[in-house]
């Protein structure tokens, strides 16, 4: 089971990458219930187990394309996020003081904290992309654009994934209707 999450869990992060044209300095949020991935009800059955196989599906792709990640943490540290300090530093982001744990940010984050090279926490971030594994509830982290993507792979385990990508905001264009008595 643990090599089929690793495995559909690959197969999302690839089809994000692409649909979502993503690039270097990109930043995707992941919101990853680990309960539901193992066919439970989200925040009763967290599994550092399960966590690892998902991040081995695609911790090491959004590496080598240069693509931060920020990892979600549960309701129990009110949504904070796990980032590398780099990103914190570049985006002017205030770091929080919490070090996940499995009950308490939840595994996913838990993952990510142990993975990364210098974890912080941050309450905010405007991601490009993100990843809804179960149903986690990552859209506050998302730039205000955000744009439902329907990937092929709709499953990681037993849990829905949600995506999508973000893009600039239309001001104007070929649609807008313009009073022209203010032009």
């Amino acid at each position: 089971m643990l090599e089929q999450i690793t495995q559909e869990t690959n197969a999302v992060f690839s089809q994000l990458i692409e649909a979502a044209k993503l690039h270097k300095g990109s930043v995707v949020v992941l919101g990853c219930s680990t309960s539901e991935v193992g066919g439970n009800r989200i925040g009763t059955h967290s599994s550092m187990d399960i966590a690892c196989a998902i991040y081995d599906g695609f911790f090491d792709l959004l590496k080598e394309k240069g693509i931060y990640l920020a990892a979600q943490c549960c309701e129990h540290l009110n949504r904070a996020l796990v980032i590398e300090r780099e990103l914190a530093l570049q985006n002017n982001l205030p770091i929080v003081n919490a070090v996940p744990q499995p009950k308490a940010g939840g595994s996913s984050a838990t993952t990510a904290y142990a993975r990364f090279v210098d974890p912080v926490l941050v309450e905010h971030i405007q991601a490009d992309a993100g990843v809804d594994i179960g149903g986690t509830l990552i859209g506050m982290h998302l730039k205000e654009t955000a744009v439902p993507l329907r990937l092929p792979q709709k499953k990681i385990g037993e849990a829905f994934v949600a995506s999508a990508r973000t893009r600039a905001k239309f001001i104007g264009g070929a649609r807008a209707v313009y009073d022209e008595t203010l032009l």
